[in-house]
C-alpha cells in the first residue's frame, strides 16, 4: 500500500482544487453528490460485513428465524432513506443544471464577490483544428495557436466551433468541458480567480494527433494581459497576418504544433469558419439557410408557396398575414441580375 500511496502523492488533483469559480462550483457539486450517496453506501457496506460475521456458520449464538419475512420499521428505513436522498439529489441537480449552464452569463466573480456592473466579458473565439487549437481575440485583433491568456477575475465568454470533426474544449482548472462541432457554435462563460499557468486539452478523441492537442492557459493580471497581447503582436512580426488563405493552410492536419501568434486577423474570419465558407467560392451556411427559408433557389418551392389558393392559405392560418419575400433567382458574376435563373414566374 505504501508504494501506491507514494505514487498518488505526485498526482495533481486539479478537479478538486480548481482556480476558477465555475470549476469550483462543479467541484462542490461532485462532493455534495458523493456525500449524499455515501449516506446509503457506507451503512450498506458496514451492515453487509456485520451480517456476514454475525450469522456465520460457526456462530451458534445467532438467532435463527427461518420463517421471518417482514418488519415495518426495517421497510421504512430501507425505502425512506434512499427516497429522501434521491429527492435531495434531484433538487441539487435541477438547481445546478440551470445555475451552471455554460450558455448562462456569469452573475458573480467568486463565491464572495458579485460581478461589477461595468465589467465586460473578454470574448475569445475558439476553433478546434486537426490537431491544434486556434484562439481569436476580436477586441484585441490578434490570434494564437496552442496558447491563450485571460485577466484574473474578468469574465470570459468563449465562442467555440470546429473546423472538421467534433472535439471537446477543456480547461479543468477553469470550467467543465464543452463540445466543439463544425458548422455549429457552442458557448462557455467562465472566470479564472487565481494567477497561474494551466493546462487545456481536447477531451474527445478526434484522430491521430489527438494526444498532442494541448495548449497553455495563462491567468494573469490586467496589466500582464496587455503585455501578453503586445508580445503576441511583436513576436508575430510583419508576416503574422491571419488571412483567409493563411487560415486554410493552418487548417491542414498537423501534430504537436508550437505556439504561434498572429498580429492581425482577417475581418469576419471566425464567422466564415463557423459558416463553412472561408473559401471565396463557397456559399455561407447562414446565407444558404436564409435562401431555404424564402422558398429555396427561387424555383418550385417559392412558386408553390406564393401560389397557394385562398382555401389553403386559410387552412394554414396565413390568409391575413403580410406578404413575404421569396428568392426568385440567384445572381452570378456573369449574370448580376440573375435573369438566367428566374425560370419560374411568381
Amino acid at each position: 500500500m505504501l508504494p501506491a500511496v507514494a505514487m498518488l502523492a505526485g498526482c495533481n488533483a486539479v478537479l478538486l482544487s480548481p482556480s476558477g469559480d465555475i470549476a469550483a462550483q462543479q467541484r462542490d457539486l461532485i462532493i455534495y453528490s458523493t456525500v449524499l450517496m455515501l449516506i446509503i453506501i457506507v451503512p450498506v457496506i458496514v451492515l453487509t460485513l456485520l451480517f456476514a460475521w454475525r450469522y456465520r456458520a460457526s456462530n451458534k449464538e445467532a438467532t435463527y428465524e427461518p420463517d421471518w419475512d417482514h418488519s415495518t420499521l426495517l421497510e421504512l428505513l430501507i425505502w425512506a432513506a434512499p427516497l429522501l436522498i434521491i429527492i435531495a439529489l434531484g433538487a441539487l441537480t435541477w438547481v445546478s443544471t440551470h445555475k451552471l449552464d455554460p450558455y448562462r452569463p456569469l452573475d458573480r466573480v467568486s463565491a464572495t464577490r458579485e460581478l461589477p456592473a461595468n465589467v465586460k466579458p473578454l470574448i475569445v473565439e475558439v476553433v478546434a483544428l486537426d490537431w491544434k487549437w486556434l484562439f481569436l481575440y476580436p477586441e484585441q485583433g490578434i490570434a494564437t495557436v496552442n496558447e491563450m491568456a485571460a485577466p484574473v477575475d474578468r469574465p470570459i465568454m468563449f465562442k467555440i466551433t470546429s473546423s472538421t470533426v467534433m472535439n471537446s474544449f477543456f480547461i479543468p482548472a477553469l470550467a467543465g468541458q464543452i463540445y466543439a462541432m463544425p458548422g455549429m457554435e457552442t458557448k462557455l462563460h467562465a472566470v479564472i480567480n487565481h494567477p497561474g499557468d494551466y493546462e487545456g486539452f481536447s477531451a474527445n478523441f478526434s484522430g491521430a494527433g489527438f494526444s498532442g492537442m494541448r495548449f497553455r492557459f495563462h491567468g494573469v493580471s490586467e496589466g500582464d494581459f496587455d503585455k501578453w497581447v503586445a508580445k503576441a503582436k511583436a513576436e508575430a512580426g510583419n508576416a503574422g497576418e491571419l488571412t483567409r488563405d493563411a487560415y486554410l493552410k493552418l487548417e491542414q492536419p498537423s501534430e504537436r504544433d508550437p505556439v504561434k501568434y498572429f498580429a492581425t486577423v482577417a475581418p469576419g474570419l471566425y464567422d466564415a469558419i463557423l459558416n463553412r465558407c472561408v473559401e471565396a467560392n463557397r456559399m455561407c451556411m447562414k446565407d444558404m439557410m436564409a435562401v431555404d427559408q424564402r422558398g429555396g433557389l427561387g424555383m418550385a418551392g417559392a412558386y408553390n408557396v406564393a401560389k397557394l389558393d385562398t382555401a389553403s392559405r386559410k387552412r394554414l392560418g396565413i390568409d391575413d398575414s403580410k406578404a413575404k419575400t421569396y428568392v426568385g433567382a440567384m445572381c452570378t458574376p456573369t449574370d448580376l441580375s440573375g435573369s438566367a435563373n428566374a425560370s419560374v414566374p411568381l
